[in-house]
């Protein structure tokens, strides 16, 4: 039952995040935050309850290409954030390798990091559209300026 709660406030920093994306961002990263609601959504609808035995083949393929998409993103961006993006997701990517690999690591740990670095990349989308707004709105400024 407490779960629930942390899946709305989850929900909720993920569509606020997406939608300050859509509305203030730049190209890459509207393209950058509906990726990752539509990962989001597929990612709901793959997802196995099989009490953290075994491994997820469906969330692993979404992570893979997720992987992939964000390093497509960052080649040559002149922005720093998708490059965070892409390692974070490596980070994810790596966790479920190591599931795959058995290793030692508590697999109850890795699917708590990767859900926290699921709310990283959220955030990290949202820093970078704050400072894509930020300089539309010095430009702007000083457009009106230099038009007087």
């Amino acid at each position: 039952m407490l779960n629930v709660g942390y899946a709305i406030a989850g929900a909720i920093f993920m569509v606020a995040m997406v939608l300050f994306a859509f509305l203030k961002g730049g190209s890459r990263e509207k393209i950058g935050a509906g990726y990752l609601i539509l990962a989001w959504f597929t990612s709901l609808l793959v997802q196995e309850d099989n009490d953290f035995r075994g491994m997820p083949i469906g969330m692993f393929v979404i992570d893979l290409f997720s992987l992939a998409f964000f390093a497509a993103l960052a080649w040559r961006a002149p922005q720093s954030w998708p490059v965070w993006v892409t390692g974070l997701q490596l980070i994810t990517v790596m966790g479920h390798i190591m599931i795959l690999t058995m290793k030692t690591a508590p697999i109850t740990s890795l699917y708590t990091v990767m859900n926290l670095i699921g709310y990283l990349i959220i955030g990290f989308i949202g820093v970078g559209t704050f400072w894509v707004w930020q300089d539309h709105k010095a430009a702007a400024e000083y457009e009106q300026r230099t038009a007087r």
